[in-house]
């Protein structure tokens, strides 16, 4: 289907991928005369009017049905630019609502919710040097830590006025290089009528919420990204949409866009709407929605929200042994999700995309021919969970919990993950990452260094949430800015050279990540050490002696003398110790370097001795080794 030839029918028979070129507000010069052209599916309706700040919001302008009778469209001279306008839709039932436009690119300031009247010129774009890195290269096997961001609470004016995109870039995107991060992702960006949603109750999907500044703006953060050697990420919502009656819910009256069936349509959990995904109409949207913010933006990335309640049936309203059954199973969902990753992946294949989702019995990464969602990464929620579990307990209990902190690596290949320490672990009562921490202000500092060694030396990609890099204490607040005034305090700047030396670290080790997503990335040196309750294992590089040795102490006792096993005679330097003084810790001096005894340890024919600090982790590096394995 050509929907350049008959867009119309192509949104009707879910194939028309840029539907927002077509519906909505368009300028358009018809036989000599211009003006702006204003399209809109509604199938059900029995009459539409165009109103608007032009016809002081009366019911002068009508639109008719085309020859797809689903879509209404106006041309007019009336509108000019700027211009806020709404559709006043009769609905199926006779009743008068006004509604915004599903289509519209931007919206007035909140809690007003009328769309504007805009021409959309094209960006020169000075970014093609990264984008052509970005398409020479295989993002599975380049390094990927991600800073995620709320862009209306990381930074704000002294009225608690949000930077826009514009101040960002000044502020945000030499932050995010210094620490030395690869991508940024932000919680959504599209317009929505409550900040307290985070984000996540969308109405306009094709609109730049009016809280962050302007297209051109977000545009132009997006290139000085690239031009910084930043990628941008974003996250989507594409299961629910805001409930609110003038958006997109029962639009002409009946369920236009979300489920016929009640029971299907009800989002009770998160008080919204379901989108009704079989509908090739809805499927057109979605699609359309999530190309024009990679192609207008030149994205990076696309997060896809809430995924498991889109491919089952009451997820969020019972266990997961009923959940994640074969009858709960939603395969309208599922279809959907396989068409918009090949949709994006046919065209953009350069551009990441990655699964929140929680649930283990569909495949999510991996290709679609094999049964699979099609994603490239899908966020390990397992793991965050056993692991934040983990550090929060009493030291004095880990030991007979350990498992917690190894079963992840008895299913680390099972997909392509993401590791994330998000948003989501921070609010509503959970606590900041370091508030979570057993103990002490000083050991809840060393556990935050070791929980990020861990993190950072597990295979997956990375993900931590603004602020958690330096260990704000308080729970991230979205309705004002970070904690920065923390940064006085010398524990907390340490922290922050911790976690910035750490992303520098990764980076340059390519054993972090360069066979990440194969066998030969690990080795476990000893997964049962729960007396003293120490974990270590062997990352590996595409190099037979590129390879790194970490062992993570989990209590607080200082192990003297420890013995690990390893691979090659010779000799091992320390690399990394969480315990020096310049990260908030007491050690002056790294470990010296160990030589090699010949002497077995589990699968291993020679031994190192070293120290490993209490509650701390260190990492050590083959620095003279014989070739030959022991």
């Amino acid at each position: 289907m050509n929907s350049k030839k008959n867009p119309a029918l192509s949104f009707e028979t879910g194939e028309n991928f840029n539907s927002h070129d077509y519906l909505g507000c368009h300028a358009e010069n018809r036989n000599g005369k211009e003006g702006f052209v204003f399209r809109v599916w509604a199938p059900q309706a029995q009459k539409i009017w165009l109103v608007g700040d032009f016809n002081d919001w009366k019911q002068t302008l009508p639109l008719t049905r085309t020859e797809q009778p689903a879509i209404w469209e106006i041309f007019s001279e009336t509108p000019k630019q700027g211009d806020f306008y709404k559709y006043l839709v009769q609905q199926a039932d006779g009743r008068h609502v006004y509604k915004i436009d599903p289509f519209a690119r931007a919206f007035e300031s909140r809690p007003n919710s009328a769309a504007i009247v805009q021409s959309h010129p094209k960006k020169r774009w000075k970014d093609s040097v990264w984008r052509k890195n970005q398409a020479r290269s295989n993002f599975l096997e380049r390094p990927l830590t991600i800073y995620e961001v709320h862009a209306g609470s990381w930074r704000s004016e002294a009225d608690g006025t949000p930077f826009t995109f514009a101040q960002l870039k000044e502020t945000l995107i030499p932050y995010v290089k210094k620490m030395g991060y690869t991508h940024i992702e932000f919680m959504p960006l599209m317009e929505h009528p409550l900040g307290a949603s985070w984000g996540y109750q969308l109405t306009g999907y094709f609109a730049l919420s009016s809280s962050y500044g302007t297209v051109a703006e977000f545009q132009d953060f997006v290139e000085a990204c690239h031009l910084n050697d930043l990628g941008v990420v974003i996250d989507w919502v594409p299961g629910h949409f805001c409930i609110n009656d003038d958006g997109l819910a029962y639009f002409d009256g009946t369920p236009q866009f979300e489920y016929s069936e009640q029971a299907q349509a009800q989002n009770s959990r998160w008080g919204a709407l379901n989108f009704d995904l079989a509908k090739p109409q809805v499927q057109s949207f979605l699609i359309s929605s999530a190309l024009y913010w990679i192609e207008t933006f030149h994205i990076d990335g696309i997060r896809v929200d809430a995924v498991s309640n889109m491919i089952y049936f009451d997820y969020e309203e019972m266990p997961p042994e009923l959940a994640e059954t074969e009858a709960n199973r939603n395969w309208a969902g599922i279809y959907f999700l396989q068409k918009l990753n090949a949709v994006v992946k046919q065209t953009h294949p350069h551009v990441m995309m990655i699964a929140e989702e929680s649930s283990s019995e569909t495949p999510i990464t991996g290709s679609i021919a094999s049964g699979a969602l099609g994603f490239d990464y899908k966020w390990n929620l397992g793991w965050m969970n056993d692991t934040l579990c983990f550090y929060e307990m009493d030291a004095a209990f880990r030991k007979y919990n350990f498992h917690l902190i190894t079963f992840s690596f008895t299913y680390m290949y099972k997909e392509r993950y993401i590791l994330p320490l998000s948003h989501d672990e921070v609010v509503h009562g959970k606590r900041s990452l370091m508030h979570k921490m057993w103990g002490d202000r000083y050991k809840q500092f060393a556990q935050l260094r070791n929980l990020y060694v861990y993190q950072m030396t597990f295979p997956g990609k990375k993900l931590l949430f603004m602020g958690s890099e330096w260990g704000q204490f308080l729970e991230w607040k979205h309705e004002q800015q970070l904690e920065w005034i923390d940064l006085k305090d010398e524990l907390n700047r340490s922290m922050q050279h911790f976690t910035e030396v750490l992303n520098q670290f990764y980076k340059k080790e390519k054993a972090l990540w360069e066979l990440e997503h194969t066998n030969d990335t690990l080795q476990m040196i000893d997964a049962d050490n729960q007396e003293a309750t120490v974990l270590s294992f062997i990352r590996k590089g595409k190099q037979e002696k590129d390879f790194l040795i970490i062992v993570l102490n989990f209590s607080p006792v200082e192990r003297k003398d420890f013995v690990i096993g390893v691979p090659f005679a010779g000799s091992y330097e320390e690399i990394l110790n969480t315990e020096m003084k310049e990260f908030g810790g007491t050690w002056t001096q790294l470990n010296q370097d160990c030589q090699t005894e010949q002497k077995k340890v589990k699968n291993f024919n020679y031994r190192i001795r070293t120290i490993v600090p209490s509650l701390g982790a260190i990492i050590l590096k083959p620095k003279e080794i014989e070739s030959k394995k022991g």
